[in-house]
C-alpha cells in the first residue's frame, strides 16, 4: 500500500473526460506477484494518482476522497472505486473508477462527475421533511421513506440536494426508489430504481439426475442451502423458510411445486456462480463471495431482484419460472448492483441483466429438450401467452429498437434494452454466424464477425468494472472500448469488434472512446 511506482509521473498527463487512458513504458516485475501484492500495487497507484487531482477527476479544494476496495479482473486487470465528499457532504455522481494492471501502472480512469463543485452555500431551502414529501410522489404507493440527507448533487451542474429512497409500489410491483430533490428547488433531479424485474423461461434443466449442491446439518438431514456462496439458499417465498428434507434428493418433476422450482433455481444460480469464476474471475454475486435468498412463490407473472432477495413467480400455466436464464438475469441485477457505480440507468439496466442471463445459459450448455442455449428470453414458456419476451439477435421481431436514438432513454425498461442486446449479439456471434445462430440485421448495413462468448462477456464484464453512476449506453460505449483494450494489448481484433457492434446499432462514437494502441506492460 505504502509503495509508489512511476504511476506519479502519469498523473500529469491524464486528460479531463469520462474516462482516459494510459500509456507508459513499464517494466515486467522480476517475479509473479501474489495477488495481495498486486492489489495493493493498484491501491498504491491510485492511491498517487488521486493525490495529483488529475484534471479528468474535477476536483476542488473541498473534495476528500473514499477509496474503496480493489477489483480484481482476469488477465491481471484492477479496478479501485471511489466515493468522494464536498465540504463534507456525500456527493452523488462524484463516483470514479481508476483501472491499472498488475504492474501498478494506470491504464484508464471512469469518472461520472463532469464539472467541479463551487456551491454558493450548503444552507438549504427546503427542509428534509420537505424533500420527503416531494419524494413521496415519485412512488404510487408509500410505505416507508428514509430520511433524507443532504448532498451535494454533481450529475449535470453541480446542485445542493436532499437524497432519500421511498419503499412502496408502483404498476409493476415493489418498489424502492431513491430520489434525489434539489434543495433550493423542490425539482426532482433523479431517481433509481433498486427493484429490477425480469421476464421468465420456465423450462426444466437437464439431464436428469440434475446435480444441485446442497448442505448436510450434519445429523441426517439436508437442506437448499449453497454450502459455497454465502447467504444463497432457495426458500418458500409465503414462508421465507429453506426448503430442507431428509434425504438429499429434491423436486418432483411437478413444475407447480415449489420445491421443484427452487431445484432449477439453485442448479442455475450455481451455473451462474461457476461462469463468474471460471469465465471472469469474480468471486460470486456480490464480489465477496455472497449472494441473495432466492424465494419461489410470488404470486405475479415476473421475478425480481430488490437488493436483499430474489424472488421467483409463475407463469400463465402456474409454473414457476426460476430457470437458468430468469434467474441469472435477476442475480445479473445483483451483478450491476454490486459493481462499481451500483445499477446501470440510462436504459440499460435490462440489456445488462439479458447479457448474464445469455452467458449463463451458453455456460450451462444443455441439450434439448432442455435449457438449449440461444439469444431468445422467455422462448420456451409462454408466461402470459405471446411467446418469448425479448430476442437479442433482432429485438425488431418483437416490437422493441435494434438501433439507438435519443428516446432510448425514456423507453420502457425492458424495451430500452434492445440496442444492447442486439450489441452483444453482434460481438459474441456478429451478423452472420456460422455456428448454427441466427443472422442478425445491422443498423448500418455493415458486416460484423462475433468473437463469442465468453470473450464478449469478459469484455462486458470488465467494462462494469469501470462503470460509474453517470452510466449510459455512451458511456457503455467507451467502458466496452476501454475494457477491449486492456484485456487484449497486443491486438486491435477485439477492440475493432466491439467499435463495430457499437457502430451496427447506431450508438454513437464518444469523445472519451479511447483509440486502438499499446497500454503499459503487465
Amino acid at each position: 500500500m505504502k509503495s509508489r511506482r512511476p504511476l506519479v509521473l502519469l498523473a500529469a498527463g491524464v486528460l479531463a473526460g469520462a474516462v482516459t487512458t494510459a500509456t507508459a513504458a513499464h517494466a515486467q516485475p522480476l517475479e509473479p506477484r501474489s495477488p495481495q501484492a498486486a492489489e495493493a500495487l493498484a491501491a498504491s497507484a491510485a492511491q498517487a494518482l488521486v493525490a495529483a487531482r488529475p484534471a479528468a477527476l474535477h476536483a476542488s479544494k473541498d473534495d476528500v476522497f473514499q477509496q474503496h476496495k480493489v477489483i480484481s479482473s482476469t488477465n491481471g486487470l484492477k479496478y479501485v472505486p471511489y466515493d468522494r465528499t464536498y465540504k463534507g457532504l456525500p456527493v452523488v455522481g462524484g463516483d470514479f473508477v481508476v483501472a491499472t494492471n498488475s504492474a501498478g501502472a494506470v491504464l484508464a480512469t471512469s469518472v461520472a462527475q463532469k464539472a467541479a463543485i463551487d456551491l454558493p452555500s450548503t444552507t438549504p431551502k427546503l427542509t428534509a421533511s420537505q424533500a420527503e414529501a416531494i419524494a413521496r410522489t415519485q412512488v404510487p404507493t408509500v410505505d416507508s421513506v428514509r430520511p433524507a440527507q443532504l448532498a451535494a448533487y454533481a450529475l449535470g451542474s453541480p446542485k445542493l440536494a436532499w437524497t432519500t429512497q421511498v419503499t412502496g409500489r408502483n404498476a409493476e410491483g415493489p418498489s424502492k426508489l431513491d430520489v434525489v430533490v434539489d434543495a433550493l428547488t423542490g425539482k426532482v433531479l433523479k431517481t433509481k430504481e433498486h427493484v429490477a424485474y425480469g421476464d421468465a423461461q420456465a423450462v426444466w434443466n437437464g439431464p436428469e439426475p440434475l446435480h444441485i449442491d446442497t448442505s448436510s446439518d450434519g445429523a441426517g438431514g439436508y437442506s437448499m442451502t449453497d454450502p459455497t456462496i454465502g447467504n444463497v439458499a432457495c426458500q418458500d417465498a409465503d414462508t421465507q423458510q429453506t426448503f430442507t428434507k431428509s434425504t438429499d434428493t429434491w423436486g418432483n418433476g411437478d413444475e407447480t411445486d415449489k420445491e421443484t422450482g427452487c431445484a432449477d433455481a439453485l442448479y442455475g444460480i450455481q451455473q451462474e456462480n461457476k461462469m463468474l469464476s471460471q469465465w471472469l474471475g469474480r468471486n460470486s454475486f456480490d464480489g465477496n463471495g455472497g449472494g441473495w435468498p432466492i424465494r419461489v412463490g410470488l404470486n405475479e407473472q415476473n421475478a425480481y431482484y430488490d437488493g436483499t432477495q430474489v424472488q421467483v413467480g409463475n407463469n400463465t400455466a402456474g409454473q414457476w419460472i426460476g430457470s437458468i436464464d430468469v434467474i441469472a438475469h435477476e442475480f445479473g441485477h445483483g451483478i450491476d448492483d454490486h459493481t462499481p457505480g451500483s445499477m446501470s440507468g440510462g436504459g440499460t439496466q435490462e440489456f445488462v441483466a439479458d447479457v448474464y442471463g445469455a452467458a449463463s445459459e451458453w455456460f450451462a450448455n444443455e441439450p434439448a429438450p432442455y435449457a438449449v442455449p440461444d439469444f431468445l428470453v422467455g422462448n420456451q414458456v409462454n408466461l402470459v401467452g405471446s411467446g418469448p419476451i425479448r430476442n437479442m439477435y433482432d429485438p425488431s421481431q418483437l416490437g422493441h429498437a435494434n438501433c439507438y436514438d435519443d428516446s432510448i432513454p425514456g423507453t420502457e425498461v425492458h424495451a430500452a434494452a434492445g440496442p444492447g442486446n442486439h450489441w452483444f449479439y453482434l460481438l459474441a456471434e456478429g451478423s452472420s454466424p456460422t455456428n448454427g445462430q441466427p443472422a442478425s440485421p445491422t443498423c448500418d448495413n455493415s458486416s460484423v464477425t462475433g468473437l463469442g462468448v465468453e470473450t464478449a462477456v469478459k469484455i462486458f464484464y470488465n467494462a462494469m468494472l469501470l462503470k460509474n453512476s453517470g452510466s449510459s449506453y455512451q458511456s457503455y460505449r467507451t467502458w466496452t472500448l476501454t475494457a477491449a483494450k486492456s484485456l487484449f494489448p497486443n491486438s486491435c481484433t477485439e477492440f475493432n469488434t466491439v467499435k463495430a457492434a457499437w457502430d451496427a446499432v447506431s450508438v454513437p462514437a464518444q469523445p472519451e472512446d479511447p483509440t486502438c494502441g499499446a497500454v503499459a506492460a503487465r
